[in-house]
């Protein structure tokens, strides 16, 4: 009853409506049973998940009336209880109210400040928008005016010369400050004088500026001051080179190579002043080299101990009577001219200083010529170095011929005056090696201004020396035992000459620098011992000597060029005059080469027993080797020539050559120098060892070995059985038995007063005793063989090998 009257009024109320009122009312509703309807629907599917509602309606047990009866009674007590407590928190919810509306009247009051703080603000923001629009408009004027001003300071910055600069230029000291304000007025001068536009002077040529042909004066004026100030201070410096003791590297490093840059700025601002400075360096720093050399040249003429050392009669084989005058005034001479001793490591060694004259002079030192000759090429070199860098860093071009032009020729006249009077092949040839060496060098510099030079200097001493070698070779061949005053069987003086000599010449040319030694680093030859039935060497005459074959006719020879060293060489009397010397070539396989500078430079090739072939032949150096191969064979024929001198006698020829190859083999094996030579006297030496021991075992066992080797000879010649005289035998068994140990003992004694080399003949007396000892046996083969059957009865007179043998050790012990 009471929903329907609601119904009622509602109704009645939208009918009292107007129809826009009315027409949103009956919207409202629509939505409003919409959410009704979806309500119910949520509250359908809300009831139907309870499990236990959903079974009873399943099964027909819920009354849906009754339920719905108690759901209302349910909501009914809750909206009393809610009205009672309603009622009960009415004062408070009264006075939750007023505070509601004091709070409302508060934040009215908040909102009306707020408002006014927004009409302030919008205020505001006006100023603050003209104040950033003034601000923009200060930025780019500010920016314009410092683009103008940057501008301004490029173009002035280089046209405009600062008064300090000025000030530098005029009156400031010569330094590192005036340096570079010179540069920076030659800049000046450049930006100045420029035609083409630049972008400092507004893409405009700064010449064509107002500015800029104003400075144009005033730059060039300044300009002539600096020419002025630079020419004056170089000359000043060049000017202390004349004063005596000056360090001349300092003056050029500190005083001239420091400001290389003025004297670039000599040849763009005044090409006739740059011109003039270099004129006066050429000219005051010529006369100071050629004055320093000359002094110094002076005084290692004072250092000269050669300057008795050799004379034209120091050849190998000289007078008897020269010889004696040689020994008396030996003890004024300070250099060997055949025994190189430490005159090849001296000279040749790489880290060796040059002499300090004056130090030396007051020590009272002398040195051998050669010394002095590389001491003043060490200075030479340095000098030619050190004016090739400075004029290369300072002037920008060479001045070698201007600056050393003087000295040059004085140190070529120098060595002429030396070389008319010298006489020592050895210090030639150091020359030589040391020219050689300064010029690979000056190579490796890569300085050429020497190599005139050095060409001149190897066309002096080349003829020089091979005028020396003519020397020796003449005394070899003309000498006899007249000239000797005689000889007796131990060693002659000219083999050991010989020896010394020829060791000197290959060592020198094995030679790297830094090494004494001619040997490739190997030891001593060891000389091998041969056999005794060997058959001896081919033999000259009665047991002659016959010289090695060193010399081989070759016919396609070389000629050197008349312009070269080796032609100079070879232009000697001795050449011209014997045709035979002339027209031998090289020995073949006598040395082994080097390099192709050392062929043509220092002696053609090196010599060693490696038996190499020549690559330059016909060069000075092939032709010194030659000769060195020539003078070996004459020396073998004096040998044999005084050998021949002891008559008829073989035995004593025999000695007095093993004496001399031995002598010669001693020396070659003390220089440590192997090579062909070495081993051909070594071939002498055993033939003639072999000979010896012949004609040594003759003289006391002559008939014994006279018996083995007819009746050997027989045996292999004749198919038949040998007949032999058993009373022959005899007595040949008897007589050794007897007397055996007796030779033996004349064998030791002979042998120890022939030979004065104790090592030699002890290997000489163990030759001889081993050959007896093989005769012995052959003898008693020969017994065996005969009578094969039934030894005679005097076979128990044979000695034993054992015994024999036991008797030779005693005297080879000390071998």
């Amino acid at each position: 009853m009471t929903s329907n009257n609601a119904a009622e009024n509602e109704m009645s109320a939208t009918l009292s409506l107007p129809a826009p009122a009315v027409l949103s009312k009956t919207t409202e509703n629509l939505k409003e049973e919409e959410w009704q309807e979806e309500r119910l629907s949520a509250d359908l599917a809300l009831f139907l998940s309870n499990p236990s509602l959903k079974a009873a309606l399943a099964d027909g047990s819920l009354d849906l009336a009754s339920y719905s009866s108690t759901v209302e009674q349910e909501l009914q007590d809750l909206e009393s209880q809610c009205i009672d407590v309603y009622r009960s928190k009415g004062k408070e919810i009264a006075s939750l109210r007023t505070e509601l509306e004091s709070c409302d009247a508060i934040l009215g009051a908040l909102q009306e400040m707020l408002l006014g703080f927004q009409a302030d603000l919008g205020g505001l923001s006006g100023d603050i928008r003209n104040l950033q629009e003034k601000s923009r408009t200060l930025g780019i004027q500010l920016r314009n005016r410092r683009k103008a001003e940057e501008g301004l300071r490029q173009y002035l910055e280089h046209i405009v010369i600062a008064p300090s600069l000025t000030n530098a230029v005029c009156r400031g000291p010569v330094n590192a400050t005036f340096l570079e304000s010179v540069h920076e007025l030659n800049k000046v001068y450049e930006d100045v004088h420029s035609v083409e536009p630049q972008s400092w002077s507004s893409n405009k040529a700064p010449c064509d500026t107002v500015a800029g042909k104003e400075m144009q004066d005033h730059v060039q004026k300044l300009r002539l001051v600096a020419v002025s100030r630079t020419r004056d201070y170089f000359l000043s410096q060049m000017q202390l080179l004349k004063r005596p003791k000056t360090n001349v590297r300092m003056i050029q490093v500190h005083g001239l190579l420091k400001y290389a840059d003025l004297q670039d700025f000599l040849y763009e601002a005044n090409p006739q002043i740059a011109s003039e400075v270099f004129e006066v360096y050429m000219l005051i720093m010529g006369k100071s080299l050629y004055a320093l050399f000359r002094t110094y040249q002076a005084q290692l003429h004072q250092l000269d101990a050669t300057k008795l050392a050799a004379t034209r009669h120091d050849v190998i084989a000289i007078d008897d009577a020269a010889l004696r005058d040689a020994l008396t005034t030996k003890a004024k001479k300070r250099v060997d001219s055949f025994g190189l001793g430490t005159r090849a490591h001296d000279v040749l060694e790489d880290a060796a200083e040059p002499i300090m004259s004056h130090l030396a002079l007051a020590e009272g030192k002398r040195y051998p010529y050669e010394m002095l000759f590389r001491s003043l090429m060490i200075h030479l070199i340095n000098a030619v170095t050190n004016e090739h860098v400075f004029c290369r860093q300072f002037f920008k071009q060479d001045a070698f011929e201007p600056l050393f032009n003087s000295t040059l020729s004085l140190l070529l006249e120098q060595l002429e005056n030396y070389l008319f009077s010298c006489h020592d092949a050895l210090a030639l040839l150091l020359m030589i090696k040391v020219t050689h060496s300064h010029r690979r060098l000056l190579k490796s510099r890569k300085i050429d201004s020497l190599n005139t030079f050095f060409d001149q200097v190897t066309h002096l001493l080349w003829p020089r020396l091979k005028m020396v070698m003519d020397a020796h070779l003449r005394s070899i061949r003309n000498a006899n035992a007249q000239k000797f005053g005689g000889v007796d069987l131990h060693a002659h003086y000219v083999s050991r000459r010989y020896a010394e000599f020829t060791c000197s010449i290959l060592s020198i040319l094995h030679n790297k620098g830094g090494s004494a030694a001619g040997s490739h680093g190997s030891d001593s030859t060891t000389i091998p011992r041969k056999s005794s039935s060997s058959g001896s060497l081919k033999s000259k005459g009665k047991g002659g000597l016959q010289p090695p074959t060193l010399v081989e006719a070759k016919s396609d020879t070389v000629a050197a060029s008349p312009r070269t060293p080796a032609a100079a060489y070879s232009k000697s009397p001795l050449e011209r005059n014997k045709s035979d010397s002339a027209a031998t070539p090289l020995a073949s396989g006598s040395m082994t080469r080097t390099s192709s500078a050392d062929l043509s430079l220092i002696g053609g090739s090196a010599h060693s027993g490696g038996g190499g072939t020549s690559s330059h032949r016909g060069s000075a150096g092939d032709m010194l080797l030659n000769d060195i191969a020539l003078i070996m064979d004459e020396t073998v024929l004096l040998l044999e020539r005084l050998a021949d001198e002891h008559g008829s006698s073989n035995k004593k020829r025999t000695v007095f050559l093993i004496n001399n190859l031995d002598q010669i083999i001693c020396i070659f094996q003390e220089r440590r120098v192997v090579g062909k030579e070495l081993n051909k006297f070594v071939e002498l030496l055993m033939a003639q060892r072999e000979r010896f021991v012949e004609e040594e075992l003759l003289q006391n066992f002559s008939k014994l070995i006279a018996f083995v080797q007819q009746t050997e000879t027989h045996m292999v010649t004749s198919s038949s059985p040998v007949d032999v005289n058993a009373h022959v035998v005899e007595n040949l068994v008897r007589a050794f038995s007897s007397s055996w140990k007796q030779g033996i003992e004349q064998i030791n004694r002979n042998v120890l007063s022939y030979f004065s080399n104790f090592r030699n003949g002890m290997e000489i007396l163990k030759q001889v005793l081993t050959q007896l000892l093989l005769y012995y046996t052959r003898f008693q083969d020969i017994i065996r063989k005969v009578w094969r059957s039934k030894p005679p009865s005097f076979c128990k007179d044979l000695v034993s090998t054992t015994v024999i043998l036991a008797e030779i050790k005693k005297y080879a012990l000390a071998i």
